[in-house]
Parts: C-alpha cells; sequence; structure tokens
C-alpha cells in the first residue's frame, strides 16, 4: 500500500491545511525531548512525595517513570510506525498486547524483587507451594 507521506492533512479552525514532514519532525523532537527533560529532572531533583510515599510496592517515582516510558514508546510507535494510519483494532491489538507485557513483567520484578528483600533480610525463605 503506497501512500504519499509528502504532506499531512491538518484540520484547525475549519480551515485546511497541510503540515509538512519537517513541522512533524521538528513536532515529534519537541515532544520526546520534552518528556525525557521533564524525566532527567526527576532523576536529578528527586522530589521528596514521589520518592518517600510507594503505590503497589514501588516508589512513585519508579511509577513516574514508566508512564513517561510507556507515553514515549507509544508516540514512538504512533508517529513513526504510521499507527495512526491503521484500522483501530490493530493499533489496539499492538497496545494491549505492550500494556499487558509491561504489567506482567512489573508484576514478576515487584514478586522477584519482595523475595530477595526477604532472603537479604530474614535469610533463607522457602515458598511452601
Amino acid at each position: 500500500m503506497g501512500h504519499d507521506n509528502t504532506h499531512k492533512l491538518a484540520i484547525f479552525r475549519g480551515t485546511l491545511k497541510f503540515k509538512s514532514n519537517v513541522q512533524k519532525i521538528w513536532g515529534v523532537l519537541i515532544f520526546l525531548s520534552l518528556i525525557t527533560i521533564v524525566e532527567v529532572g526527576f532523576g536529578i531533583v528527586k522530589p521528596g512525595f514521589l520518592v518517600d510515599n510507594y503505590f503497589l510496592g514501588m516508589k512513585l517515582l519508579n511509577w513516574v517513570f514508566i508512564i513517561l516510558t510507556l507515553v514515549k514508546a507509544y508516540y514512538i510507535a504512533w508517529d513513526f510506525m504510521h499507527l495512526r494510519d491503521e484500522k483501530s483494532s490493530f493499533r489496539r491489538a499492538i497496545v494491549w498486547t505492550g500494556i499487558f507485557l509491561v504489567a506482567y513483567l512489573i508484576f514478576i520484578l515487584l514478586q522477584e524483587g519482595t523475595y530477595i528483600e526477604g532472603v537479604k533480610t530474614n535469610g533463607f525463605v522457602k515458598w511452601n507451594f
């Protein structure tokens, strides 16, 4: 399926405007740079309310990093992999699969981390299945 990607059509206040690829690339660069700057800023500053509070066994700061990373990954897939031009069912299949796998990874890391912390503090812990 061939697409002419030289210009994208954008509707703004009832008028039709064409958005060039150069404008799109600058927009993507600025958006991803802002999210990265926020992540790096939080990593350097480490605000107390995000470091001291926990949600589901992890610091809020870690949740912020995970969410911002997922936003960046989704936006990269949306823009560079041209998901915006696909059918909604295909987009959902890709996005929900990624969300499920990341949630499963977080669950496994929390379970294993809890076990390792128990071994570190209490010595060997045998799980009775």
